[in-house]
């Protein structure tokens, strides 16, 4: 039998497979602390047992025990595959549906080594992103998509498969839910109990939906996201000499580097796990590596300062450690130890007293050059920001000019975040054998941190929250985030919905993407042509301005894919689509199969980071104010119409993004095989996939939304949403509530 027959034969156990342990040299997911009681134990290990029959519990019993005390979880590392993890071309799956192995490919993306954060632990990204529990369940379900047929479903609870139930052809193949835990039940303490027991877990967003493409998916929109901040704050369309600084370079957040240099900007992104940051570099999406803060400052400064060593000449103090400039600087009287400031600073220069100083500007490298740089410190972020205050307030010179952050903070306590007090390994260490004190060291680096930021806000930088509850967490900690007079979803900074890709959701763009199947770059190389021919067709037609510029932005982005390497893992492509483009692409791939330009079958999908998918409100639905924020009808909604519409396969989670119990979110993926009843169902639901989002928008009050939902009835005669009237006297509502 070929490697894929045996992973699709069920568990082996006949004879059982070695022992071999946590692999070495590979990252692993930080130590779990449940704090479970002895009868909790019992219980965890139990329901680990029930996957296997009663002569091996015996053999068994004492290493999941093992496991669970010494990692905090029973991931059954006996079971993890010796086989070459990655999206085989989906024909050599033995499966009896082309949905089914087009699903095995996706699952088996998800856990590739090159994709996968923690491919041991099934964590794809994000620190605690699982595909499956444990490797019993990554077994099973295999088993029951080879044998799945097209009037089976398969049931997925938090990573266990319940089992194939009989369904209709129309009906979803696969039916996923996620960490649906009663709401009152729905926190951390709760949460890493009940995944210690095995039943339930984090699913993220596309971990657990199947649907991950490596960090190219949030490399768009990192893109998007960092152009549409430049428009913003910056007033700016090329962003040539602009530093961005942030940090983590692990799962979602490693796109920061690539994101940087495709929009040509200078990014320096920190990371404190050195493995992380060596698989970026050898990716090449990382261009310079650093564990020098030093070097940092050097490729960042935009002036260089220093003595020309002549007589008459007076210098600047030696431990500025400056060079000489290149131009003279001609001193006005600004009274003793002074000197004008010169471009690039915001405060004079302290010079010995009547001395004139010869400045020599051969700029620092990247910025006079204007040339791309993505440059990674191996460092704690918290030192880096605090050092460009210091340089701030030693030469008055602010180095960046925009800056976020991408540490998993939505799982601070657990590996998400590293506080700067401690190096990788002390951290590691203590987050296991003492968890309380690591919590208040994280929380004193989040204030750190926040304070550094504050402090270069008041010159010309700008800060956005990245989604990730870097705020909501930094606020729980006692930080400085507050916005004066803000509701509750509010911070000092701005989620990056909110004031940079808020509107973007509210035209009905989001992170739309598709998996060529065959596994060949060149059916990809042909839906990135199909692509842009659509949007370039639709543009001819006459768009409205705001929807050519992010067209455009498409346009630009699929034409660098190649260059830039974009693919680690499947053969996928991503890009920021409305309804109309959703649709027209689509149609377009489905006709491509048909008559064999494209292989093998597409499965289309997006980020749950859409306009319909989530309901969080301190990320995707920041930016709603109707009080509806925290109601989660959307993206419940979302699922269920999705599956009565033709997706090949469901998810919905709690947890994603910002954190467990902070959101609800649903994903699909539909598989495109040239037929028309594969377009037929592409184009019900993705309209409804759009659609959704942007009616909830408009009756949240928010007027683009209203413009784009209009419009779209005036299409389709078929669809019909309840508009708001506006309240257009205030006064209306004073007078009633003095009543």
């Amino acid at each position: 039998m070929s490697s894929l027959q045996v992973l699709c034969s069920g568990l082996p156990l006949r004879p059982l497979p070695e022992n071999r342990g946590r692999q070495a040299g590979v990252p692993h997911a930080p130590v779990r602390t449940p704090g479970l009681s002895l009868v909790e134990k019992q219980l965890a290990l139990r329901n680990a047992l029930r996957y296997f029959p009663a002569d091996v519990q015996e053999l068994l019993a004492p290493e999941f025990a093992q496991e669970l005390q010494l990692y905090g979880h029973i991931y059954m590392y006996r079971f993890c595959p010796d086989i070459e993890m990655r999206a085989y071309p989906v024909e050599q799956y033995p499966c009896q549906t082309k949905a089914a192995a087009a699903i095995m490919h996706m699952i088996m993306n998800n856990l590739d080594p090159a994709v996968a954060q923690f491919p041991q632990e099934l964590v794809t990204y994000g620190g605690n992103g699982q595909v499956f529990s444990n490797w019993a369940q990554f077994w099973l379900t295999m088993f029951y998509l080879s044998k799945m047929t097209e009037e089976q479903t398969l049931v997925m609870y938090s990573g266990h498969p319940l089992g194939l139930f009989p369904s209709s052809r129309s009906a979803p193949r696969l039916i996923i839910t996620n960490g649906m835990v009663i709401p009152n039940y729905s926190s951390r303490m709760e949460y890493e109990k009940l995944f210690a027991l095995g039943v339930t877990m984090y699913g993220q967003m596309t971990a657990g939906s199947y649907c991950y493409i490596g960090p190219q998916g949030i490399v768009h929109g990192t893109v998007l996201t960092v152009l549409n901040a430049a428009r913003r704050y910056l007033g700016i369309e090329d962003l040539a000499g602009k530093v961005f600084v942030t940090s983590g370079l692990g799962g979602m957040s490693g796109a920061q580097a690539k994101a940087a240099v495709i929009v040509g900007c200078i990014g320096v992104i920190a990371e404190v796990d050195k493995a992380a940051l060596e698989k970026r570099h050898k990716q090449g999406w990382l261009m310079e590596v650093t564990d020098s803060l030093d070097r940092c400052i050097q490729r960042l400064r935009v002036l260089q300062l220093g003595l020309q060593q002549a007589p008459g000449w007076a210098g600047l103090p030696a431990a500025l450690g400056l060079c000489v400039l290149s131009y003279l600087v001609d001193l006005a009287p600004l009274g003793e130890g002074r000197c004008p400031a010169p471009w690039g600073f915001s405060r004079p220069l302290p010079v010995s007293a009547g001395a004139p100083v010869l400045l020599l500007c051969p700029s620092r490298e990247a910025r006079k050059r204007k040339e791309a740089l993505s440059l990674g410190y191996h460092g704690n972020v918290v030192a880096l920001w605090e050092r460009l205050v210091h340089e701030l307030d030693t030469t008055g010179e602010c180095l960046v000019d925009l800056g976020s952050d991408q540490t998993s903070c939505h799982n601070p306590f657990n590996g998400g975040y590293y506080p700067v007090q401690l190096s990788f390994t002390e951290a590691q260490s203590l987050m296991a054998s003492n968890p309380a004190v690591f919590k208040d060291l994280v929380q004193e680096s989040l204030r750190r941190q926040v304070s550094a930021i504050n402090k270069l806000a008041k010159e010309k930088f700008f800060f956005w929250d990245y989604g990730n509850a870097f705020l909501l967490e930094a606020q729980r900690a006692g930080a400085d985030v507050e916005k004066k007079g803000a509701g509750r979803t509010e911070f000092r900074y701005p989620s990056y919905v909110q004031h940079i890709m808020g509107d973007i959701f509210s035209q009905g763009f989001g992170p739309f993407r598709w998996v060529c199947t065959s596994g060949d770059p060149q059916d990809l190389a042909v839906t990135d042509e199909l692509a842009t021919s659509v949007l370039e067709e639709a543009i001819a037609n006459g768009v409205k301005a705001s929807v050519k510029l992010q067209y455009m932005d498409n346009i630009r982005w699929i034409r660098e894919a190649a260059r830039h390497q974009l693919v680690v893992g499947s053969q996928a492509r991503i890009l920021y689509s409305d309804q109309k483009g959703r649709v027209a692409i689509a149609v377009a791939i489905n006709q491509a199969i048909a008559c064999r330009r494209i292989k093998a079958p597409v499965v289309l999908s997006r980020d749950h980071h859409d306009v319909s998918g989530t309901d969080s409100p301190f990320r995707e639905t920041s930016n709603i104010y109707d009080g509806s924020a925290f109601c989660a009808d959307m993206a419940v909604q979302n699922f269920v119409g999705d599956a009565c519409r033709g997706a090949t396969w469901v998810a919905l989670h709690n947890g994603g993004g910002v954190g467990w119990g902070e959101v609800i979110n649903g994903g699909f993926g539909l598989v495109l095989d040239g037929t028309p009843e594969a377009e037929q169902r592409a184009r019900l639901m993705l309209s409804w996939d759009v659609s959704n989002g942007v009616a909830r928008r408009c009756w949240s009050g928010n007027q683009k939304a209203y413009e784009i939902i209009c419009q779209t009835m005036q299409e389709n005669s078929s669809l019909v949403v309840t508009l708001p009237h506006e309240v257009e006297d205030e006064r209306v509502l004073q007078q009633a509530l003095q009543l």
